[in-house]
This record gives C-alpha cells, structure tokens and sequence, in this order.
C-alpha cells in the first residue's frame, strides 16, 4: 500500500488500528514513533544493483493505556513528515515489536490496516541456477540422494560458475 492511499483512507476512518494477518491486533494504544522515507541502496548476487525507497511507520506500545492516536492526527504526523523529509509516495513499511523488530507490508480491509508477513527471495535466481520452479514459496526442494551425487569436473562454485 502506498503513502497516498493510507493518507486517503484516514479522513474516513473513525479510529487507527492495526492487526497481523495471525488476527492479533496492535495494542489500541499504540504510538507511531517514527515516520521516514528508507532508501536500500544494494546489489544482489547477480551482480545487480538495485535502489529501493519504502516509507517507514515505527509502531510502539508504552503503558499509557489512555493513548489512542487518531486518524486526522496520523494524517497531520504523514504530512509532517512529507513537508519536513521530502518524503516520497512509496510503498509502506510497518515496524512493530514483537520478539524482535518485524518489518511488515501494509494493506487495509475495510475497517482496519493489516501488517503483512514479508519474505526474503533471491532477486538474481537466474544467475544462482535455481530452477524457476524452485523460486515460488510453495515448491518444494527435489529430494537428492546422496550416494548419486557425483564430483564433477567443472563444479558451480568456482569463478564464473554460476552459484551465489
């Protein structure tokens, strides 16, 4: 979800809240510690260099029960932040405690913003020799007999030989 579409559903909403996709909410009195534009500027193992922008909410929760943040001042937080940062409409990414700091995706249901589980994927399978198949979340490894593997005159891992 983007910048501009939280910031159109919040004149709308009666009150913030936030749940993972398990159903557990974020405690109602949350706090939006941080709001920032995060730049990843990295190069993948195909030798790729990539650049990646995400705004960033921070979620925290203190033992101020009382707290509840409204929508009109999240929005005044978001616009804050646009004119101070130069923050670009981009993708959002959602900070919350849980046994470490999780990164979460953001969508909304209708009522209520859901964090969303992330991953991690290779972004250069094609230079790693991962079969395409091999890539979605939902394949499964090919079951390999030890005995049949075979020392090869020309392995992977040398330079030039394709792996990670």
């Amino acid at each position: 979800m983007k910048l501009s579409q939280v910031k159109a559903l919040l004149p709308n909403l009666n009150q913030v809240s936030f749940r993972l996709e398990n159903g557990q909410f974020v405690p109602e009195h949350f706090h939006v510690t941080e709001v920032g534009m995060i730049t990843k500027h990295f190069i993948d193992c195909g030798g790729t260099i990539r650049n990646e922008k995400t705004v960033n909410f921070q979620l925290w929760s203190a033992n101020d029960f009382d707290h509840q943040l409204k929508p009109a001042r999240l929005l005044k937080i978001i616009e804050l932040s646009e004119h101070k940062l130069g923050i670009e409409d981009a993708e959002v990414e959602v900070e919350f405690q849980s046994e470490t700091i999780g990164k979460y995706g953001l969508s909304f249901d209708g009522s209520q913003f859901v964090l969303e589980n992330k991953t991690t994927a290779c972004l250069a399978s094609d230079h790693c020799g991962i079969p395409q198949n091999a890539v979605s979340e939902t394949s499964v490894k090919p079951k390999i007999r030890l005995s049949e593997l075979t020392s090869s005159s020309n392995p992977c891992c040398t330079p030039g030989g394709g792996c990670c």
